[in-house]
């Protein structure tokens, strides 16, 4: 377990600090706006490939220190979806997917929902997970989850499957080939 976990680690921070280098970047926008890319490294050895099929679950389980911040997780992602564009990779050989639960099941909230759960908070994370949804990254949350915190289904975003546990979603993407980041 804890050399998965330290291999997970290290397969993020190779993704998020060192994506960038000496390959053919692309002109194009951004498939996130407002989220920079990974910064260029020169030298770097290991670079996303366009050929290659990135295929990966990212495991967002942790909730930000405030409900009015966006959860980590989600920034990660759209950093690392711009990365792989940046660097050519093209949008069929991107296969990103988020899992939503325990503590960062709120996120999955409706604006209303959210601000009824929150003082009249606005929930942070709606416009960056509609971004990543636009871009093709395919969110799920965990149907324990949200019947832990009284969560109706019908308050979920609409952008975001509900699926029974994140346990069989984290599990049956890991079999479909995924890396599973984080956790």
């Amino acid at each position: 377990m804890k050399h998965r976990i330290l291999r997970t680690a290290s397969i993020l921070t190779l993704v998020v600090a060192c994506a960038s280098g000496g390959r053919a970047q692309s002109n194009q926008a951004l498939p996130v706006p407002g989220i920079d890319p990974a910064r260029d490294v020169p030298g770097a050895k290991e670079l996303p490939d366009a050929k290659t099929e990135y295929k990966v679950l990212f495991d967002a389980a942790a909730a930000p220190a405030k409900p009015s911040d966006v959860n980590q997780m989600l920034q990660t992602v759209a950093r690392y979806v711009n990365t792989l564009a940046k660097l050519g990779v093209p949008a069929e050989h991107r296969k990103i997917a988020v899992i939503f639960h325990q503590g960062s099941t709120p996120a999955v909230l409706r604006n209303d929902a959210f601000k009824a759960r929150n003082d009249g908070q606005d929930n942070p994370n709606v416009s960056l997970i509609q971004a990543l949804a636009k871009a093709g990254v395919g969110f799920h949350v965990c149907g324990q989850a949200l019947l832990g915190q009284k969560i109706d289904p019908k308050d979920v975003q609409p952008e975001i499957q509900v699926d029974l546990w994140a346990l069989t979603t984290i599990i049956n993407f890991e079999q479909r080939g995924y890396v599973h980041i984080g956790g």
